[in-house]
């Protein structure tokens, strides 16, 4: 089973294929390319000054996902700090839709000018309702761009084939960032840029960006300001859940979720407020409303993932299914989880009227945008990339959609093989101590395309186990490989278990720190069958 994967030898080998991950070595602030390097920056930067010295009305434009969130929060905070008025709008999910839509077009009339944020590359519309208007648009996005540009004062998007920015997967934020820091030399006011990094690392993490190049050298300076920080909703969610260093797995698992969960239940301007507010008191008040949404959200989530299991055919190559009025905020999540219990691709959707709208998530090899894309004839909208789509379509047309797609995934004939990407290798227990851990921290923070190291070892014997937990819903072991024991923990898991059973296992090394004592854990991710 684990000739899948290539056998470690030695924590030199080990040491090998991590630092093979980068290519350019562990790029640092200083390596940041110069603002101007975008394409339009210096155009889109002296327009904002011109506003500002001219006192003229300002808008900005963001998006409801944290990435939308933060960019808003990083330039309603500068405006803040050099005393501009700025006013800003985060178009509601379930009223709006997505970004610079018409629908936000009457509400920002009297502006002379829009800025948008992480999302307007695709505003074709809204930007000709602006022009009529008599507004004045700055689109900044880093979104693949489409066939047609909208008609914009300026476009900032790395991803633009004239744009010399020599990093094409960076976020929104980062994005915003570049702007304030151009903003900056424009209008020759003393702020300290560095001091937003602490926002944008957590943009980064949330919104997959690779952790290479420069993303990483902005996420360690990020989580270093994070873990100094004096900003009241950074010190309230450290405090609350006891948090004495936030980590890049903190951003990713905890304050991902709390922040994304204001736009997929109720507005994301509440996780807005949050991150702006200058005041401890009021942001534990709204840390609170965050945390409750986010409750709500797993519970809506864990009903209509049941119910999207439970409609699904086993059977079919790829999960299409949808029901009556499910939330549209989670569908993109519940599509993950379903892909996670089928081991294939799925698209779940929320049906409304005669309206079917939802999301898609990938698996293995299969490139999900690209199948979608040869049956979009039945769709309305249509967007994404390979990995996560977001559609919608009348619900006359989901059966032939349907058909359609388990035709053309069948004739493309995607390896269905579980070879899990995120395992590094095979490894024995004689490799596992203070050594190892020691080096893998050198590569931190894990995220997209440095993904935390995960292993197999086979024919390992549980020694002991014991259930722990609220409703024993946890597994604690040792583990015996080749005579070397170890701690194990296997989060929520039903399987049962018998002294002396031998399993093959994928899994984490983790440091667990108790009470000043330092020791080794295997933190499992699959028990991959009986040995």
């Amino acid at each position: 089973m684990t000739t899948r994967y290539p056998s470690i030898e030695s924590l030199e080998h080990l040491q090998a294929i991590l630092s093979s991950r980068f290519d350019e070595g562990f790029l640092s602030l200083k390596d940041l390319p110069h603002p101007y390097t975008l394409k339009d920056m210096q155009k889109a930067t002296k327009r904002i000054a011109q506003a500002i010295h001219g006192k003229q009305k300002i808008v900005l434009i963001g998006d409801y996902d944290v990435d939308g969130v933060v960019s808003t929060a990083l330039m309603k905070l500068f405006f803040d700090e050099i005393g501009v008025e700025l006013t800003t709008i985060i178009p509601n999910r379930f009223r709006d839709g997505y970004g610079l839509s018409s629908a936000i077009i009457p509400r920002i009339a009297d502006f002379d000018l829009a800025i948008t944020v992480d999302n307007g590359i695709s505003a074709v519309e809204a930007a000709a309702l602006c022009q009529r208007f008599g507004i004045e648009l700055i689109i900044t996005d880093h979104h693949l761009l489409p066939p047609i540009l909208p008609n914009a004062y300026a476009i900032v998007d790395q991803k633009q084939s004239d744009c010399s920015f020599p990093y094409k997967e960076i976020c929104g934020a980062q994005i915003a960032w570049y702007l304030i820091a151009s903003l900056k030399i424009e209008l020759g006011v003393e702020i300290d840029t560095k001091s937003y990094l602490e926002l944008v690392a957590i943009a980064i993490i949330a919104d997959v960006m690779p952790l290479r190049h420069i993303n990483r050298a902005m996420v360690v300076a990020g989580l270093q300001r994070i873990n100094q920080s004096t900003h009241p909703a950074l010190r309230v969610i450290k405090e609350k859940f006891g948090k004495e260093n936030i980590s890049s797995e903190d951003v990713g698992f905890l304050i991902a979720p709390l922040l994304n969960s204001a736009g997929r239940i109720e507005d994301a301007s509440f996780a807005l407020d949050f991150l702006s507010t200058r005041n401890i008191y009021e942001a534990n008040a709204k840390l609170e409303v965050l945390i409750a949404f986010n409750t709500q959200r797993k519970n809506i989530e864990e009903s209509i993932t049941q119910k999207a299991i439970a409609n699904a055919n086993p059977n079919e190559n790829i999960i299409v299914t949808y029901g009556e009025d499910w939330n549209e905020g989670v569908v993109g999540i519940v599509a993950a989880r379903v892909v996670n219990h089928f081991k294939r691709p799925a698209i779940i959707l929320s049906q409304k009227g005669n309206q079917l709208k939802g999301s898609g998530r990938s698996y293995g090899e299969c490139d999900l945008f690209e199948l979608v894309s040869e049956s979009k004839g039945y769709l309305e909208k249509f967007g994404g990339h390979k990995a996560a789509i977001g559609l919608s379509l009348k619900l006359e047309n989901f059966e032939n959609f349907k058909n359609t797609l388990h035709k053309s995934i069948q004739e493309r004939g995607y390896s269905q093989n579980n070879v899990d990407d995120s395992i590094v290798g095979s490894m024995g227990f004689d490799l596992i101590d203070f050594r190892l851990t020691k080096m893998l921290s050198q590569y931190e923070p894990y995220g997209h395309e440095n993904s935390k190291p995960k292993f197999i070892t086979s024919d390992v014997e549980v020694v002991h186990f014991d259930r722990i937990g609220k409703n024993q819903e946890h597994l604690r072991m040792i583990v015996s490989h080749r005579g070397i024991h170890l701690s194990a923990i296997k989060f929520k898991c039903k399987r049962e278990m018998k002294i002396g059973e031998r399993l093959n296992i994928s899994y984490f090394v983790n440091e667990n720190h108790f009470r000043g004592e330092v020791s080794l854990q295997l933190m499992i991710d699959e028990i991959i069958q009986r040995g």
